[in-house]
């Protein structure tokens, strides 16, 4: 790989900017502001600009003031496609140039799409940020050029399969498809989703990007926020350089959208083909974002569904037994919103049964009203995860940018949150006399393919376009070399990228440690860039502690552990958590049992207390039990039907078979109908001992501080260690390939490797890093850079070593279109053939070049902190083990991939397992050349020669002439 050339340098005259303001955004909490400063290029591009010093990074991200709502009927979807195709190329980073940019500095880089907005970001390590304004300003202002009819037809395949996998191939995927076409009247644009429609997809044409570009995307039309450890003067003078000159385009008007006012109240019912359990969705039209009733609405939201007061979940959960929960959500977008009810009812309920108990649920709080109290609990809560979302540079720049487009103020994010926590008692109920109370709404019900009777009386069949996919429907995608194209002109020269700045100094955050009167090991790291701390108590248990014969205890325990405690009700419990604008929650899962939570930090101690209260006294409430009993099986039978939960659940039993690690940590539906409140109570007592346990603290809180909410904890808690099972001594079944039927997938669910290796193992870091080229590096990654970019059959793809301090898998997994399993197994095949021996130079250079820059922003959340300190406990890692990693890639050569790759990505013992439609996909796999197929069924057992043959040959939904 050749070095960088070195930067032409150009003298610089620099334009008076048109406007500039300087401001400080100081929400509730005392001492927590947002610094920035805005101006106006003369083009129209708006710049905002925020230093952050807590880490060696820069987001930059620029979000252009257009969305899918400004598509027209027939061009659906555009917008989202656009965004695709902004990533691809431009005239001076070439074709793929971001992406390799992006893994040359250790980053990467995404967008998203949404109604009225689009964006485009990455966070690099500060040394790179004028390459990466280079590249922002290159696709700004010199892509178009860039676009083909080939690029173009590739790119609609991608979008296709992310819509395949996001809506047709999932349980509920169509629900708000059929709820918009129902909310919005004709001529509105939220009648149609982001994604649009297939049928628009296909007529996508070259023309039409270009028109689109024409039309929205200016720097007029554009804000570009860059925060983190930046220097003002310097970032200006690198804006106006690369951004300056691109000049201003015409904006089209933004026509009004008609008013969202339901007359009737449409009932409409969808058999969906991958959901187990009957749904009720009830929507009303609401007012658009910013709007003053937004605030006191989206509180309504939480008080009507959110906790044991809740009427809702009185009524529908408690009484009535309808469901596990019930949850309602207030959307809030630029030119409408919606307050949407979803109740995701138990197997065979009839769903007029769950719309009635909808009404005593309203007629409840009408009569009940708000209390003071659960006022204050949400808006609590709500204050928490408001600091929390500006916790990273990222989250900040978002925000900024968000502000600034719609309501003009990036220092808006004062008057937001306080208009929440200002909302009273009467704003909630006159919004809810005004948008609610004996309002029409749009209810929808989505039910398991062939029971038409649990829908909503009264309802009729949704219209839902359910794709055929056809055997060689979709052509061939044929990049060529795109040749000359037109060049843009340029006061500068554009075709050199900059070099890199001075390189950041890294260093580990300071970890303190200490030992609990018990001998609990406890490590912490302070931070005070946000009012927050974050906490674990972790335990090494979960599924590992559990009797093989009594699998799903340990999660049932999770569940119930918030219900109460001995001397709390249930109520009590929540009311006391909420009432800090805190966060407790218990968790389990496959090799640990979890309690973590979240507070300001002026509530810790408090916090603490309650943890500690939840740990030491539990209630073991009977009811409770119940009703998690009833969650979970519910959530089973549901995920029985996803076929991505399928393959990882047949996955894990063809690796470690009979092994504890062999089941799901929820157990099964029919394990959990057996256990009872003696089990729960038995783990607990089993597992949930000090022996075994660390905590970890992160946030704006001393370790003094930390030590006297944990006295507690230290002097009442006893209990010595229990025996874990032994590492699993090898994999369970034998390498081959095994096909799971989901009849009429639109999808296969592909999942391809083996039982590799522990973390601990010398070889782990090494494999990962030999990985990185194949699937590690994301859209640098070979399986993308093939699967997705190259042949436009999957959204994803990816490719990692997943041990702890047990052995682990190493997996390829993705999801690609029906008709074309066999060409992408056969893809991955090769790939692993060829990777290590042609593994070169080149390959070595991108791979050093990321992982040597990556660690940058590896400091910077509360989150990531904590998953640092989790590492340390589990694997005895010092609190700097990032920064030493970073010799072993130093060190690797071509060679030593090549060893690696030929020792750990060797296929043929690899289980190559496909979850999809038997019918027309199972009979052409024999032909891969590694091995005849496997018929399973959904519990990774050996179908018999009769099924197989029934499920080769049975006609299917969409008959026999229709090859998916």
């Amino acid at each position: 790989m050749s070095m960088p050339r070195p930067i032409r340098r150009h003298r610089l005259l620099l334009i008076p900017a048109l406007a500039v303001s300087l401001a400080a955004c100081a929400p509730r909490e005392s001492g927590f502001t947002i610094d920035y400063e805005k101006y106006e290029l003369p083009n129209g591009l708006d710049v905002i600009l925020h230093v952050d010093r807590s880490d060696p990074v820069a987001a930059v991200a620029m979000t252009f003031h257009v969305g899918s709502s400004r598509e027209v009927p027939g061009k659906t979807g555009f917008a989202h496609l656009f965004e695709h195709l902004f990533f691809l190329d431009s005239e001076n980073l070439g074709p793929g140039g971001l992406d390799r940019l992006m893994t040359r500095v250790g980053s990467s880089t995404n967008g998203s799409t949404s109604r009225d907005r689009t964006n485009y970001f990455e966070v690099v390590p500060n040394d790179a940020l004028e390459k990466a304004l280079w590249a922002e300003a290159d696709k700004l202002g010199f892509f178009i050029n860039t676009v083909t009819d080939d690029v173009v037809a590739k790119e609609k395949q991608v979008v296709k399969n992310e819509k395949r996998q996001g809506v047709d191939n999932r349980p509920y995927g169509h629900s708000n498809f059929v709820i918009d076409q129902a909310m919005y009247p004709e001529g509105h644009p939220y009648r149609w989703q982001v994604i649009g429609s297939l049928d628009d997809l296909d007529g996508a044409m070259l023309v039409d990007a270009k028109d689109f570009h024409a039309k929205w995307y200016g720097p007029n039309n554009a804000t570009l926020v860059v925060a983190g450890d930046i220097d003002i003067a310097q970032t200006k003078e690198w804006i106006e350089r690369y951004f300056g000159e691109i000049p201003a385009r015409p904006m089209p008007e933004r026509p009004e959208a008609p008013e969202v006012v339901l007359e009737a109240a449409p009932r409409l019912f969808h058999e969906d083909n991958f959901a187990q359990l009957p749904q009720l969705t009830l929507s009303w039209p609401t007012v658009p974002m910013y709007h003053p009733d937004a605030y006191p609405l989206t509180l309504l939201a939480r008080l009507l569904t959110d906790g044991k007061t809740a009427p809702f979940y009185e009524v529908i959960v408690e009484e009535d037994k309808l469901a596990p929960s019930a949850s309602m959500f207030a959307f809030h977008q630029e030119l409408a919103g919606q307050m949407r009810l979803t109740i995701r009812a138990f197997r065979d309920t009839d769903l007029d049964a769950v719309h009635g108990a909808v009404e005593r649920a309203f007629a409840r709080f009408e009569e009940e009203g708000v209390s003071p109290a659960d006022l204050g609990r949400v808006k609590a809560g709500y204050e928490t995860s408001f600091y929390r979302g500006l916790s990273s540079v990222l989250g900040k720049a978002f925000q900024l940018a968000q502000y600034n487009i719609f309501t003009g103020d990036p220092g808006y994010v004062a008057n937001d949150i306080e208009r929440i926590l200002s909302a009273t008692e009467a704003d909630i109920l006159r919004v809810y006399e005004t948008y609610l109370a004996g309002r029409s709404s749009v209810a929808t019900s989505f039910i398991p393919r062939g029971r038409p009777e649990l829908a909503l009386e009264g309802s009729m069949r949704a219209t839902v376009v359910e794709e055929p996919i056809v055997r060689g429907a979709e052509p061939a995608v044929v990049i060529d070399d795109r040749g000359d194209i037109p060049s843009t002109p340029s006061q500068i020269d554009r075709s050199i990228e900059p070099g890199f700045g001075p390189a950041p100094s890294l260093s580990a955050p300071a970890v303190w440690t200490a030992k609990l009167a018990n001998g609990v090991p406890v490590t912490g790291i302070e931070d005070r860039e946000t009012p927050l701390v974050q906490f674990e108590l972790r335990l090494t248990g979960g599924l590992l502690l559990e009797d093989p014969e009594r699998i799903g205890s340990a999660s049932l325990l999770a569940e119930i552990m918030t219900e109460g405690t001995a001397n709390r009700t249930p109520e009590e419990l929540e009311q006391a958590i909420d009432a800090l604008g805190a966060s407790i929650s218990v968790t389990s899962g496959r090799e640990s049992f979890v309690i973590r939570g979240s507070s300001l930090n002026r509530s810790f101690p408090e916090t603490m207390a309650l943890a500690e209260e939840i740990l030491l006294e539990p209630r073991f409430d009977p009811e409770e039990f119940e009703l998690a009993r009833d969650r979970v099986r519910n959530q089973l039978r549901q995920a029985s039907s996803s076929p991505t939960a399928i393959a990882r659940d047949v996955m894990t039993r063809l690796l470690y078979g009979d092994h504890i690690l062999g089941s799901s940590a929820a157990g099964t539906v029919e394990g959990v109908e057996v256990l009872g409140l003696d089990d729960a109570r038995a783990y607990y007592e089993r597992a949930l001992t000090p022996a075994r346990a660390v905590v970890h603290v992160a946030g704006a809180v001393t370790a003094d501080e930390v030590a006297v909410a944990l006295e507690g904890i230290g002097a009442r808690w006893s209990g010595g260690a229990p025996e874990l099972p032994t590492d699993p001594a090898a994999q369970a079944s034998s390498p081959g390939l095994y096909f799971v039927d989901v009849p009429n997938a639109t999808q296969s669910v592909l999942q391809v490797g083996y039982l590799a290796l522990a973390e601990t193992d010398p070889d782990f870091w090494p494999a990962q890093v030999a990985n990185f080229r194949l699937g590690g590096g994301g859209f640098a990654s070979d399986l993308t850079q093939i699967l997705r970019e190259g042949k436009g059959y999957t959204y994803g793809v990816g490719s990692g070593f997943r041990g702890t301090k047990l052995r682990g898998p190493f997996l390829i997994s993705s999801s690609v279109r029906s008709n074309v399993t066999y060409e992408s197994l056969e893809i991955i095949r090769d790939l692993l053939d060829s990777y290590g021996p042609e593994f070169d130079e080149e390959d070595l250079a991108a791979t050093k070049s990321f992982l040597l820059k990556t660690n940058a922003g590896a400091f910077e959340t509360l989150g990531n902190k904590l998953g640092i300190l989790a590492d340390m406990s589990a694997y005895g890692f010092p609190a700097d083990y990032l920064l030493r990693r970073e010799s072993v890639v130093r060190e690797m050569t071509v060679e030593r991939i090549r060893e690696l790759a030929g020792e750990h990505l060797d296929r043929d013992r690899f289980i190559w397992l496909v979850v999809g439609d038997a019918r027309t996909q199972f009979d052409r796999l024999s032909e891969l050349g590694i091995g005849e197929p496997v018929l399973l069924d959904r519990s990774a057992v050996p179908a018999s020669a009769s099924d197989v043959s029934a499920r080769r040959n049975s006609p299917g939904q969409q008959g026999l002439d229709d090859v998916r």
